[in-house]
């Protein structure tokens, strides 16, 4: 679409303005940005303190450990799936991911999932995601990882999908011997409305739709809505849902401002966004 590239200026211009009216910015992103190269842009913001809070997807959160120990793999889109599943190899797009990837990440969580359950027991503390995602930044301790640069920088990482995947999995093994094992949710959506009200101004840079589009949305509400919003994403509206809905929509439900400079570019993340942040 010939227009994006005037829709890719605005975006520059709001994000500048973001940052010059101190908005605190929310940055939403799915899990695939970080399956791909995004990581590396995402990890930048968070290490250089440009972005103030995360949200995202389970597979946001497991997959950047899991580079963290083991990096993936370029593949193509077209090999058989067949192929792959006999050799042992999981496709993202065109991605592999092999199992033993999975095997380090199960060994990671054995042993974290053994430190939080002794802070709860012993500090009488059940840990709500963000909570649970800070710990595993410290835990994680690797430079490449955008876990350890929000844990060191203080960097909340909203995720309220984060049993949706491999942690889930590991979750459900961890509990049939630790029965009173939690995670609060509850206390997840108060610390991200505390801090969009504690906020004079709030921006959104939001890439993808899914969960983590519409949590940092909707948190937003609480505050009659983003001052500051820049979708990227490839979704259309067609469909009904959140994910390819304009910000037109996000306005008639108080999730961004009337008034708010705002602009959607209709463009894959990893093509547009490393421009944005350029």
């Amino acid at each position: 679409d010939p227009k994006n590239k005037v829709r890719l200026i605005r975006a520059i211009e709001i994000v500048k303005a973001m940052r010059r009216e101190k908005a605190k910015i929310f940055l939403a992103y799915t899990s695939n940005q970080v399956s791909s190269g995004n990581r590396e842009i995402i990890k930048y913001l968070v290490k250089n303190k440009k972005v103030d809070v995360l949200v995202t997807s389970a597979g946001g959160i497991e997959e950047d450990i899991i580079k963290a120990l083991k990096p993936f793999v370029l593949g193509q889109f077209e090999v058989s799936g067949k192929m792959l599943f006999e050799h042992g190899i999981n496709r993202t797009g065109n991605i592999f991911v092999p199992n033993d990837r999975f095997a380090y990440f199960d060994i990671f969580m054995q042993e974290f999932f053994d430190k939080i359950y002794t802070i709860q027991k012993k500090e009488n503390r059940i840990l709500c995601p963000s909570d649970f995602i800070h710990e595993l930044g410290l835990q994680v301790n690797h430079p490449s990882s955008i876990l350890y640069w929000a844990a060191k920088n203080d960097i909340p990482i909203f995720c309220p999908g984060l049993i949706d995947g491999s942690i889930g999995d590991l979750i459900y093994f961890y509990k049939q011997s630790h029965k009173d094992f939690y995670i609060d949710i509850a206390r997840e959506m108060k610390l991200i409305v505390d801090i969009v009200l504690n906020s004079e101004k709030t921006g959104g840079i939001i890439l993808g739709g899914g969960i983590s589009k519409h949590f940092a949305l909707n948190a937003n509400i609480f505050k009659e809505g983003f001052d500051y919003v820049v979708y990227i994403n490839t979704a259309q509206e067609f469909d009904g849902s959140d994910s390819g809905a304009r910000v037109e929509e996000a306005i008639t439900w108080g999730k961004v401002k009337t008034d708010a400079l705002n602009v959607k570019i209709h463009c894959d993340a990893t093509i547009a966004f490393p421009l944005l942040v350029a």
